[in-house]
């Protein structure tokens, strides 16, 4: 009897040990014994994330990836009680329905019997097939689980668990088409797999907006008290539902952005620009051929989850693309002029619009180059210091700040910033750019057209890629506002153009500071 008390009591403690405890105890373990704890072994590696389940219930099939890795902590964290708001951009393909939709789900039921799951695609035929697999994974694998279902409540659009013992409360799963109806349902996780069919879905404003209106009047209104929401897509169009929620709360929700390339060195994963998100499946060479395949907007949208608006009236798509410039490709380049432009916002605190700060260059062979876009929104000193932070880091030779709509203030903040990093020691004794002041007197479009003119000839090249600014260009129609980051891009490029007259400017250096740059 003792040693069968024994026995139990080293299961028990079994699982809260370490993972070198643990081989250790299985080492020393009798047959029996090491049966038993075999068989913990499987429930310790199944309770560990979504994946983990899905390698021991297909032995070893599921593949997994860092990516992966991510959705499951997303609900790991689910799971052990957090409340989290999620979303997770990814491109097709790549795993990610199969994860969130399937597995995560099965998972989190497992490890909360009592809770209850809510998925919604934009079909109804979809979602339930997600909810049918689930089920059918629930039904084959109940004894392995330890879960079962509950015998009158199968269906796979609506299953319950059966209650847990010493519990009277029965979790389950639910499954709807975006749009439909869910009265009378509740969840404690919310689960939202891609709300739109496609590009005809995204594209239509009316579709965009009823699934809006159906996200905030029937989804979003069956959370339980601590309930958490998932949505997971690949990006159709900016004002698409992960675009309208990122546009109105963005404070209450964690963004998981996965591009197909890594775009900047931020990326979640610690990938480096250019970098395929799941190499093993889809590498470089193979994503530059499915660009090639897709075309730039699908490309934009699906596989870098950055959709692109189709274009204005000015700029187009192809003059930007055809023209990019890579860091390698740049070394070759002799620059002999840089220049940042300052588009001061309309008013002098973070709240305002955001302020274009954009830097350009001149090469000796009759090219321009954007370098930079620090635009932000920035109260009126942060926008003068990192205009002077970023003339600094680049060797800029002038700053052009346009004086229009309180620019006056703008031109002082900058000087008062130059002034400040001297006292610090942050300018190495460099003078002070030149400040140009830019009155916008001409009408936008007057402005925009040359400027437009020079990318379609194949003379202005983006240093890599700037999403914002990009988008802003090619969706400007003359009659719109003119956004920051494009005037603050023009008015750089016009300095640099310099149309009107010969030289190296609109106003000329008496200090000799061009000395040497043609």
């Amino acid at each position: 009897m003792a040693t069968a008390t024994s026995g139990r009591s080293l299961l028990a403690t079994y699982v809260h040990l370490p993972p070198h405890e643990r081989r250790r105890i299985a080492q020393r373990a009798s047959g029996d014994l090491r049966i038993k704890l075999a068989h913990l072994e499987r429930q310790i590696a199944m309770d560990r994330s979504p994946g983990a389940l899905a390698a021991v219930l297909t032995e070893g099939r599921e593949k997994q990836a860092p990516h992966l890795d991510m959705i499951d902590g997303v609900f790991q964290r689910i799971a052990a009680g957090e409340r989290m708001q999620v979303m997770i951009t990814c491109p097709p393909r790549h795993g990610k329905s199969q994860r969130a939709s399937r597995w995560g789900p099965l998972w989190y039921l497992r490890r909360n019997p009592t809770a209850r799951v809510m998925l919604a695609s934009y079909g109804a035929e979809l979602a339930d097939d997600h909810g049918r697999w689930v089920r059918d994974q629930l039904r084959a694998y109940a004894p392995t689980l330890g879960v079962h279902l509950h015998p009158g409540s199968h269906a796979a659009n609506r299953f319950d668990l059966e209650a847990p013992r010493n519990s009277s409360i029965r979790g389950g799963m639910v499954t709807a088409g975006v749009g439909g109806s869910l009265t009378g349902k509740g969840f404690s996780l919310g689960i939202i797999d891609d709300p739109f069919k496609g590009s005809d879905d995204a594209n239509s404003p009316a579709q965009r907006e009823r699934t809006w209106n159906w996200y905030q009047s029937v989804f979003y209104t069956r959370r339980a008290p601590g309930a958490s929401l998932i949505l997971i897509n690949t990006r159709w169009h900016e004002d698409d539902l992960s675009g309208r929620i990122l546009a109105t709360e963005p404070e209450n929700w964690t963004l998981i952005d996965l591009p197909a390339l890594a775009l900047s060195e931020d990326d979640p994963l610690g990938r480096q620009p250019g970098q395929a998100l799941w190499p093993e499946q889809y590498d470089e060479e193979e994503l530059t051929r499915t660009r090639r395949a897709v075309g730039e907007r699908v490309w934009w949208a699906l596989y870098q989850q950055q959709p692109r608006p189709l274009e204005g009236g000015v700029w187009q798509w192809d003059w930007i693309i055809k023209n990019r410039t890579d860091p390698v490709a740049f070394r070759a380049v002799d620059l002999s002029r840089i220049v940042v432009a300052l588009d001061p916002a309309g008013g002098d605190t973070p709240g305002h619009d955001e302020s274009g700060i954009v830097a350009a260059g001149r090469s000796t062979d009759g090219h321009y180059y954007v370098l930079a876009d620090q635009t932000g929104k920035h109260s009126a000193e942060a926008r003068g210091r990192e205009t002077c932070l970023l003339a600094l880091k680049l060797g800029a030779d002038a700053i052009v700040v346009e004086t229009n709509y309180g620019g006056d203030m703008a031109r002082q903040n900058v000087v008062q910033a130059w002034a400040e990093l001297e006292r610090q020691g942050q300018t190495k004794g460099l003078p002070m750019p030149r400040i140009v002041d830019v009155t916008a007197k001409k009408g936008k479009r007057l402005r925009a057209e040359p400027i437009a003119q020079l990318y379609e000839t194949g003379q202005v090249h983006h240093l890599g890629e700037f999403n914002k600014l990009e988008t802003q260009m090619v969706t400007w129609v003359p009659g719109m506002d003119s956004p920051d980051r494009m005037d603050a891009a023009v008015h750089a490029l016009t300095e640099l153009a310099d149309p009107s007259q010969q030289g190296l400017g609109t106003q000329h250096y008496s200090d000799q500071r061009l000395r040497g740059r043609r």
